[in-house]
């Protein structure tokens, strides 16, 4: 490692020892950083020290900022930071907003001071706050103003002294205490932190899919492995490109795909606080959006509204942060006319490793490896799986889990490998088919059913709008196939509609599959960020 420029040596103290990392892979000629890295120098202040300061970075409603723009206010934010707030190197600072300039702007304040930004999902409650706060013993915080409530709560009733909340500063507050003003009492100019590049910069939270969110440890060198392996390979971007999404800048899949990943390259982004689908569509034909990240569920609920993109300046669309049905990819290109790219990614490695590009999709299938990773199946005995079998999903690259003090470590990295908890099987040209999660994987009467492709099939019947299938006891056959519908408006939730359903599953995939048994519900549990939390289903059943 080299030497830390953290004050506050938490991070780097809580790190899992090397025996519990993953092995770290730097085979690509990008890969090979530099010894000090702060990130925000070459995906902000490089480019206008380059001469290209005046290029649209961020646009929102009424607002539109330059490159220069972006820095004078993250230098700003730092300097409030460092001299009236008292933040050393190392700090974790907590970040709370919705997808918005000025959350920008704390993000890249964060990294200049070289403290570590800890970004929070803007529905999470006071609960669920305090567990964040305690886990990265936050002292700091940069949040909304009109997500003040429970952050507030959360401060005053965390329970540990060392990780007590003790300086909260407001934005997008018009106040003289807000954090405008303090902005305005500083200099534009901030020298960044000689940070080295395995300082941790960020603790991302996992999003709560099967139970207690982790928090994951990533460093500078972490933040631009993610940009310089997936965007130049697969999604291929230009600087003259405008991103557009859905997914929360705390959330890894739209910091990167908002954030990071337009700024590596000059390109510019529309963050939009509203993602309702008619809210998206308006704002891509607004803006002239190019590049659309959201989830496979979003993007279902805009196809049907999606007519007047078709034509329109977006040329690629990007899914991941859940498995992509055929469904949608097909219901998707049926409305737009534009194949979708699908991925995975996670918390745990930053951003998206198995994907392909428009050209190269294969209905079904997610992808190939990305360049800069190498992926195995593994069976149950950690052995590669032959091809075409399902097994275990490992990953090896330049990022990889690094959990905070959490012994779930031991389960998501075993020899050298990240274990994503994904059942997957690699075909012959290459291509890696998504199956479940491995906990997810349904066995009835000795046979393998894949939830997903119980989904796949109900979403295509016009009256399914979304749909959760998961396995429940049974003492016959072990476990039986029960789906959790949401029904398109119009249809009534009666027997008749679920032995419908039911025939129609039979008639689309093997018959064993079908759900025996069926619930209707008026909505399904999703965290923040779009992923349905079968666990949850699982818990109701």
């Amino acid at each position: 490692m080299a030497y830390s420029a953290h004050v506050d040596t938490f991070t780097r103290d809580s790190l899992p020892p090397p025996e519990a990392q993953p092995e770290f892979l730097f085979d690509l000629p990008e890969l090979k950083f530099p010894e000090r890295l702060n990130c925000s120098w070459p995906l902000l202040d490089q480019h206008v020290a380059e001469g290209r300061g005046g290029r649209v970075c961020i646009q929102a409603p009424n607002l539109r900022w330059t490159y220069a723009d972006l820095q004078e206010k993250a230098n700003r934010i730092a300097n409030v930071l460092v001299k009236d707030l008292g933040v050393v190197p190392g700090n974790r600072v907590l970040l709370r907003a919705p997808n918005n300039p000025m959350m920008a702007a704390c993000w890249f304040a964060v990294m200049k001071v070289g403290a570590v930004a800890t970004a929070t999902m803007p529905l999470l409650r006071a609960k669920e706050l305090k567990h964040v706060i305690s886990k990265a013993k936050v002292t700091h915080a940069l949040c909304d103003l009109r997500l003040a409530e429970e952050l507030k709560l959360a401060a005053a009733e965390s329970p540990d002294p060392s990780s007590e909340l003790r300086h909260i500063r407001w934005f997008n507050d018009a106040s003289a205490d807000g954090l405008e003003a303090a902005m305005a009492q500083h200099s534009a100019e901030f020298r960044n932190v000689d940070t080295a590049r395995d300082d941790t910069c960020i603790l991302a939270f996992t999003s709560g899919t099967t139970g207690q969110p982790k928090a994951t440890m990533h460093f500078h060198r972490d933040v631009m492995a993610s940009c310089v392996c997936w965007p130049p390979y697969v999604l291929r971007p230009t600087p003259d490109d405008i991103f557009m999404g859905t997914p929360p800048l705390a959330f890894t899949f739209g910091l990167g795909g908002l954030l990071l990943f337009p700024l590596a390259i000059g390109a510019s982004t529309v963050l939009l606080e509203q993602g309702a689908p008619q809210d998206l569509v308006d704002a891509i034909l607004k803006y002239k959006a190019t590049i659309l990240f959201t989830a496979p569920t979003s993007y279902r609920a805009i196809a049907a509204i999606a007519g007047p993109l078709r034509g329109s300046t977006l040329r690629k669309c990007v899914s991941a942060g859940e498995a992509l049905p055929a469904a949608t990819r097909a219901l998707w290109k049926e409305a737009t006319g534009i194949e979708m790219i699908d991925g995975i990614g996670a918390t745990e490695l930053m951003h998206i490793f198995i994907s392909a590009d428009e050209r190269d999709a294969l209905p079904g299938a997610t992808g190939k490896v990305v360049p800069g990773y190498v992926a195995c199946i593994m069976d149950d005995d950690g052995k590669p799986a032959k091809t075409g079998e399902i097994g275990k999903l490992a990953i090896k690259g330049p990022t990889g889990c690094r959990y905070l003090a959490d012994e779930r470590q031991a389960s998501y990295v075993k020899n050298g490998w990240n274990y994503t908890g994904d059942a997957y099987a690699l075909d012959a040209e290459g291509y890696y088919h998504y199956h479940s999660r491995t906990d997810d994987m349904i066995i009835s009467a000795g046979y393998n059913i894949a939830g997903p492709e119980v989904e796949d099939a109900l979403l295509r019947h016009p009256k399914v709008a979304e749909c959760g299938v998961i396995g429940v006891p049974d003492e016959e056959r072990g476990q039986v196939v029960k789906a959790i519908i949401v029904l398109r408006p119009g249809n009534d939730p009666t027997p008749e509609t679920a032995k419908e359903l039911q025939d129609y599953v039979k008639q689309s995939i093997a018959p064993y599959k079908y759900p025996r048994q069926v619930e209707f519900v008026a909505a399904l549990p999703r965290t923040e960020t779009g992923k349905l939390q079968r666990f949850r289903l699982r818990q109701h059943s």
